[in-house]
């Protein structure tokens, strides 16, 4: 019914709970005329800010309230500390008051464009909470409340701006190593924004190589080495911490540590961590951004959808938002989540701590994102969550998961995940391409039925991965030899892969590899998909196990063309560095090698050859058909080395002279051709991709 202008809904007769005490005009939180009935909401209440009005929230309170639902615009106010403890905030438009906190009505009608945008305002991007100021949302859970669901916030079609005091960088690099007991640390650069008090992670440069176990506290069976400290000073780029280091972090060369601000002075929180915890929520048809805001302690554990941050089923209609400089920590259910989501920008995050995923792409639809120059700290080994969309799954600790690549990665860092760095997964059901084929958006805005397996990166280029449980770039492992075409391969630019177990595996066909640098792993490119592969300026040192492996691992098979053009071995590399695939089941396997050299090798390493067959097991041929590697100008310009297995009959029957020539091959399992024999003209392509730009 109504009375006047207010609309009275059956939730403000709700047995044992408050009447919904709603405003009457626009003004200050803490002024009794801003409300209807001329009281300021207490304890327990449940609140509706009506349309048209804006409320400023200017109280530092302890006082819990119950349920805030934004009709109008409930802004913080950005001269004073500010905290508001609650159970739920809903921004969405009506007169309605809703406790539910997750579901909205914005996924069954599209905002109404022509009405004002409900909104929620921690500062805005042109107004920021200033660094002299902090704001404190404190989730709260309220019994009555959906223990599933609340607390949280969530934002059905409104706008929620989350804006703190900004940094010049989140995290930089070390610039000298942090030796143990240090209690200074320093940058590569001086960094704005950075305060005493600041909590910080000076993050692993060691790894025990490990692949199984977790790092997640009170259940931890990985040694850990990444550190937590507080700045106690600052001066230049120069850091003064609060206690010694436990560990010694590299800081020089090519493989350093890395130093990560965590703190904020916009900040969202559990209050309770260790009961039940919030979450927050971006629906369909919502606006607004995040720079520099701090969400930690969230996340329900082992529930579908209830993550840190996340953006759920948004399509393309929050194009030209961003999540800018947030740190995202010790979340029970990943840091950060895009469902459904395209356009969205996410830049300069830390995420730190994690059961599950961390930055995670939830259902494979997702396209045109960005993620550049985060952070991904400690993403835990956790559980296959109930109705997950992608069942095989397991949810088992991976600092960037995606199913769909047609997005960009750049310049973002992994480190002591449990088992992935980055991991790109789009298994399907038991060999079903239907379940990984999606309705995807097209650049006209059009949807069209797409294997996803089939599309490429926009662009994956200067990131890095190092020491990650298991494996640096799983790239695809299980996607049945299906990828992209040759004219739009798979694109890796710059990426870097250090103390971990194994460093690359690329599953699909055509894939561009360039300058990509492996140290002190133990296996390097391992179980590799080789067909239409290209690698350029391939940097490989102390790979101590298999640096090059044969075509998908035991099974030694190859089903198409590699070429490799700049492949250096330094250091401890053991094994045949390069290792021969047995079968050629298409009849199109060959392998092209240049410019491959051995470097600062010691001289207990120099027993290893350069080509042979692949380490125990050696499965015997299946396919009547080898596969030869040409290595070219071995020998001197033009002199170009034909490397085959003994086993090959097809080859070692082809006409042409072997023997064996230690060190290039091993004694009985492989010749080259005579450096005097005619060669076959085996020429490196000169490109399959043009460079993004």
């Amino acid at each position: 019914m109504t009375t006047g202008s207010l609309v009275v809904s059956a939730a403000d007769c709700h047995p044992g709970l408050p009447t919904v005490v709603r405003s009457a005009q626009s003004g200050l939180w803490s002024a009794p005329a801003t409300w209807a009935g001329g009281k300021v909401p207490g304890v327990g209440a449940r609140v509706l800010i009506r349309e048209g009005h804006r409320i400023v929230y200017d109280l530092h309170s302890d006082q819990a309230i119950r349920g805030i639902n934004i009709a109008g615009i409930l802004s913080f106010a950005t001269d004073k500390d500010t905290r508001l403890d609650v159970g739920l905030i809903r921004i969405q438009a009506g007169e309605e008051y809703s406790e539910e906190g997750f579901d909205c009505d914005a996924h069954v009608a599209p905002s109404d464009t022509t009405r004002p945008r409900p909104a929620l305002e921690v500062g805005t991007p042109a107004a920021p909470i200033s660094a002299r100021h902090k704001s404190l949302i404190r989730l709260t859970y309220f019994t009555g409340m959906d223990k599933d669901s609340c607390p949280a916030i969530v934002c059905c079609g409104g706008r929620m701006d989350f804006h703190g005091s900004p940094m010049s960088r989140t995290w930089v690099k070390l610039g000298s190593t942090a030796t143990k007991g240090a209690k200074t640390i320093t940058l590569t650069e001086k960094v704005e924004g950075w305060r005493v008090g600041d909590r910080i992670i000076v993050t692993a440069t060691q790894s025990n190589h490990k692949t199984s176990g977790t790092r997640r506290p009170n259940q931890r069976t990985q040694d850990v080495f990444t550190e937590e400290r507080v700045i106690m000073a600052l001066r230049g780029t120069e850091l003064t911490l609060d206690k010694e280091l436990t560990h010694e972090h590299r800081g020089t060369g090519d493989y350093r540590g890395a130093v990560a601000n965590l703190s904020r002075n916009v900040v969202i929180e559990s209050a309770d961590p260790k009961g039940l915890r919030g979450h927050t929520m971006y629906h369909r048809g919502s606006a607004g951004a995040i720079t520099y805001a701090e969400f930690r302690h969230l996340g329900k554990e082992g529930l579908l959808g209830r993550y840190a941050l996340h953006f759920h089923l948004c399509g393309d209609t929050m194009r030209g938002s961003y999540v800018q400089g947030a740190s995202i920590w010790d979340s029970h259910n990943r840091w950060l989540t895009i469902h459904g989501t395209n356009y969205l920008v996410v830049r300069d995050c830390i995420g730190y701590q994690s059961v599950g995923h961390g930055f995670f792409f939830e259902d494979g639809t997702e396209v045109y994102n960005v993620l550049d120059r985060n952070l991904a700290v400690q993403a835990y080994l956790g559980k296959k969550l109930p109705k997950q969309v992608h069942v095989d799954d397991t949810n088992d600790g991976a600092g960037f998961w995606w199913a769909n690549s047609l997005n960009t990665f750049t310049r973002n860092c992994s480190c002591e995940n449990d088992r992935y760095g980055f991991r790109y997964d789009a298994r399907p059901i038991v060999s079903r391409a239907a379940s990984v084929t999606f309705r995807i958006q097209q650049p006209d805005g059009t949807k069209r039925p797409i294997d996803i397996r089939t599309l490429p990166f926009v662009r994956f280029e200067d990131n890095e991965a190092h020491c990650d449980g298991a494996y640096g770039l799983n790239l695809g492992n299980g996607v049945e030899r299906v990828g992209p075409d040759r004219r739009h391969p798979f694109v890796i630019r710059g990426m870097k892969i250090w103390d971990t177990h194994l460093a690359f595996v690329p599953a699909p066909p055509c894939v561009l590899v360039e300058d990509m640098r492996i140290f002190n792993t133990i296996y390097g490119v391992h179980v590799p998909n080789y067909d239409h592969h290209v690698y350029r300026n391939m940097h490989m040192i102390d790979v101590l196990g298999e640096p090059f492996n044969r075509g998908h691992d035991d099974r030694s098979i190859q089903y198409g063309p590699l070429t490799v053009d700049g492949l250096t071995f330094e250091g401890k590399c053991a094994n045949p560095l390069i290792q021969i695939s047995d079968d050629n089941p298409t009849g199109t396997a060959v392998s092209h090698f240049k410019n491959v050299k051995v470097v600062n090798r010691p001289q207990k390493w120099s027993k290893y050859t350069l080509v042979n067959l692949g380490v125990s097991p050696r499965p015997g041929p299946k396919t009547p058909l080898g596969v030869p590697i040409y290595l070219h100008d071995y020998y001197g310009p033009g002199r170009h080395a034909k490397v085959v297995s003994s086993r090959a009959k097809d080859l070692i029957g082809d006409g042409n002279q072997y023997r064996a020539a230690p060190p290039l091959t091993g004694t009985n399992r492989a010749w080259p051709k005579s450096a005097n024999s005619s060669s076959p003209t085996c020429s490196i392509p000169s490109t399959i991709c043009l460079r993004l730009p």
